[in-house]
């Protein structure tokens, strides 16, 4: 466990998952791994948040099928709509997607709640929580924001939780996560690695990017 919880950049030899409920598109080049690990902290009896779950994005609906309660939000408005988000499903993962999924896999979709909400206002009660998982969300926030985010988060998580972060590098650099986790009054789950790999995970579509992983609890 100390291994999963230590926050460091993701290696090109790591766990991944190229089919997470649906195959996944060959631009998602970091969410094959960032499923792969966040999934191994999901526990049959967790309350879980995905936070700017995206629509068609498929971690809430394994969520859906191994947690006790699943909750997801999104700024997008028509995250409200389970007609909206099957046919996000359809328009991303193509025609039929829908139809490859078991009647099981269908109906644990319908056990989300969906909520449109900006991750500074959480619509939730404080102590809802026993993951929120953030997955590839961070680097599209302001400082501002991703301060905000983080104190809501906090806010919503039950004792001895964990908050589930990826993000990519130097979008956000490690020292500011670092300084924002202090300010929050978080603390880090496990050891905390700067060292960028030798088989460091990266992607030149948008400049040099890499991924990092990083798990956060109560200080």
């Amino acid at each position: 466990m100390s291994n999963l919880l230590k926050s460091r950049f993701f290696h090109q030899s790591d766990l991944k998952a190229e089919h997470f409920i649906f195959p996944l598109p060959q631009t998602w080049w970091s969410r094959i791994y960032e499923y792969a690990w966040a999934s191994q902290f999901v526990e049959e009896e967790d309350i879980a948040l995905d936070a700017a779950c995206g629509m068609s994005h498929p971690f809430k609906f394994h969520l859906a099928g191994r947690c006790k309660e699943v909750f997801a939000c999104d700024l997008d408005p028509k995250i409200e709509s389970l007609v909206d988000v099957k046919q996000a499903i359809e328009n991303d993962f193509g025609p039929g997607s829908l139809a490859t999924l078991s009647n099981k896999e269908l109906e644990d979709i319908k056990r989300i709640q969906f909520k449109q909400a900006n991750l500074t206002q959480l619509p939730y009660e404080s102590s809802s929580f026993t993951k929120v998982f953030c997955i590839s969300v961070f680097e599209h926030l302001s400082p501002n924001d991703r301060l905000a985010t983080l104190q809501e988060f906090k806010r919503t998580l039950k004792k001895n939780g964990l908050i589930v972060l990826t993000f990519d590098y130097p979008t956000i650099q490690i020292k500011e996560l670092a300084s924002l986790v202090s300010e929050v009054g978080l603390s880090f789950a496990g050891e905390v690695s700067t060292e960028i790999p030798n088989d460091v995970l990266f992607n030149d579509l948008w400049g040099r990017l890499y991924c990092y992983r990083s798990v956060l609890c109560h200080a």
